[in-house]
């Protein structure tokens, strides 16, 4: 089953984008290969939605972060092996042997490259295959599914014909029939488990660039749990992209699936939403996140409504922009699915009392839904006053601290509903009132 996340939530959370240097994609992609860059995104693309598989994966990217090795392959020899098996040769000996030939008598004829490129890339296939077999023979991770997975691709390598071919000296000139004979064998009888061999060293690429990253920001990993279990629990959470970001841990479980959240403008609401719910993808894609610790009960997708903006090109206001996306995420709720659906700032695009009332009946109305987790901020403070009935709902707040007239933001969680007003107060300290009356 796929997780469930649409366009909006990617981009409110800032997710992908390969040349954009301030998103969580870009934070991870150190790897140096193009077959480790599809790979990374297909992975980002395709979260996991089985806890096992999490787990497993997570496992993974923790012992090679463990092992502290460095990417052991040359990465233009490793792309020459790619073009070289690209080129299909024919599934006849003798024709293969035959063109062989034809491309040395062109090449020493007319100059034509094609058979120089050939030896190139034959030459580079035995080297990409020895550092292969030298990375298997010693690397040494804690037995699981990965370490099934390199024995098979030592298991490989120690096949007698691969075996011969490892040990050809590349620095000497190769006949025309050695370089016939393997083009056919690569191509043709190999063809399926080179392109395992190459997917195996792409996998490695990546699994070194991402726990790089995670050893180099702190990065831990987190646990999945059962998706009945219905709990988030995270220590120290950060927003992965801010440096020296200040920590926080929140818990949400059945008993407490609804966080109503307030604070001043500033005071890090949005950017502390956005932590969870970037914390909580990568989580479900097994990748380290930007936290001490963390359990989690396994969602089947995530929505958020942190940047509405009206839209002209279908005649929606701001104000009917929210109404129309808190519909869609009370259909993804109503629907049974167990989701994390975050909505910071309610009905701002409206007036003041029929803010208070739609956030307080929205927030109830989710409050029901206890197979989801919701957070939901706002500046309006008295709904908090009505719903400290409600035993699922758990009231925090961002706090401001006034030195004097300016305020300071702590960007750490309380408890209860804030009594923060500092509108007015940051109002006259930018001086607009004068100025306007001036």
């Amino acid at each position: 089953m796929s997780f469930n996340i649409d366009k909006q939530t990617l981009d409110e959370l800032n997710l992908l984008g390969k040349f954009r240097t301030d998103s969580v994609y870009h934070l991870f992609n150190r790897v140096k290969t193009r077959g480790g860059e599809h790979l990374l995104d297909h992975m980002f693309r395709n979260p996991l939605t089985d806890a096992a598989a999490i787990n497993e994966r997570s496992s993974t990217f923790r012992n090679f972060q463990q092992a502290g090795m460095s990417f052991p392959f040359d990465v233009q020899q490793v792309n020459l092996m790619r073009e070289y098996l690209d080129i299909r040769g024919s599934n006849n000996t003798a024709i293969a042997m035959a063109g062989t030939f034809v491309r040395k008598m062109l090449a020493s004829i007319t100059r034509d490259e094609a058979f120089k490129k050939n030896v190139q890339g034959l030459q580079a296939t035995i080297v990409t295959l020895n550092k292969c077999y030298a990375f298997t023979d010693s690397i040494r991770l804690p037995y699981g599914a990965y370490t099934e997975r390199i024995n098979g691709i030592r298991t490989l390598l120690l096949d007698k014909k691969l075996e011969k071919l490892r040990n050809i000296d590349i620095y000497q000139s190769l006949s025309v029939q050695t370089i016939g004979y393997y083009n056919h064998l690569l191509k043709n009888q190999f063809a399926a488990q080179l392109e395992d061999l190459l997917q195996f060293i792409y996998e490695v690429d990546m699994y070194i660039a991402v726990s790089d990253v995670a050893r180099a920001k702190g990065f831990n990993y987190a646990t999945a749990l059962p998706a009945t279990q219905n709990t988030l629990l995270v220590e120290d959470l950060r927003h992965p992209c801010i440096d020296k970001a200040i920590g926080n841990t929140l818990l949400m479980d059945r008993n407490r699936n609804v966080i109503f959240l307030t604070g001043a403008n500033m005071a890090g609401k949005s950017t502390l939403m956005k932590s969870i719910g970037i914390g909580m993808y990568l989580a479900h894609m097994g990748f380290p996140v930007a936290a001490s610790g963390m359990e989690f009960s396994v969602r089947d997708g995530l929505y958020s409504s942190i940047n509405v903006a009206d839209n002209i090109g279908l005649g929606y206001s701001h104000f009917y922009a929210e109404v129309v996306r808190v519909k869609q995420a009370a259909d993804a709720a109503a629907s049974g699915k167990r989701l994390l659906l975050m909505f910071d700032e309610l009905f701002k695009g409206t007036n003041v009392k029929d803010a208070y009332d739609g956030t307080l009946a929205v927030t109830e109305g989710f409050a029901d839904y206890h197979a989801c987790l919701f957070i939901v901020s706002t500046h309006i403070i008295e709904v908090g006053e009505a719903l400290k009935q409600r035993k699922n709902i758990h009231a925090v707040f961002m706090p401001t601290i006034m030195e004097g007239s300016r305020p300071r933001y702590t960007y750490k969680l309380e408890e209860g509903v804030t009594e923060d007003r500092q509108g007015m107060m940051i109002i006259r300290n930018e001086g607009i009132l004068e100025l306007l009356g001036s």
